[in-house]
């Protein structure tokens, strides 16, 4: 049974940083497409971003890109999220995605499999 265990969240000012972690289990974590999702209250989830755990590239949302770090310890199963600068408007739950697409822009929520709980960011200014 897939498991994806998100945790990092918080609550911290403008400016701040919170690093996320999602820890995988139940699959075979180096053939696979991760990623960083979010949502706000009354909005649709949106990719934040994406990568594949067996190397390559990594791909950010815009209004992320230079802000946002995503990184990976493959010994733990494991993928977080560094999140520096951040804004009130990156208050949002954060879900990690697993079973992503080999191909395409990775950050379409319709091409994930699995998904984790979620952990809540709330950025205040």
């Amino acid at each position: 049974q897939v498991h994806l265990v998100e945790s990092g969240g918080g609550s911290v000012q403008a400016g701040g940083s919170l690093r996320l972690s999602c820890t995988a289990s139940g699959f075979t974590y180096n053939s696979n497409c991760m990623g960083w999702f979010r949502q706000a209250p009354g909005k649709e989830r949106e990719g934040v971003a994406a990568m594949y755990t067996g190397g390559g590239s990594t791909v950010y949302a815009d209004s992320v890109k230079g802000r946002f770090t995503m990184s990976q310890e493959p010994t733990k199963n494991t993928v977080y999220l560094q999140m520096n600068s951040l804004r009130p408007e990156d208050t949002a739950m954060y879900y990690c995605a697993a079973g992503g697409p080999f191909g395409g822009s990775r950050l379409a929520k319709s091409d994930y499999v699995y998904w984790g709980q979620g952990t809540q960011v709330t950025v205040s200014s």
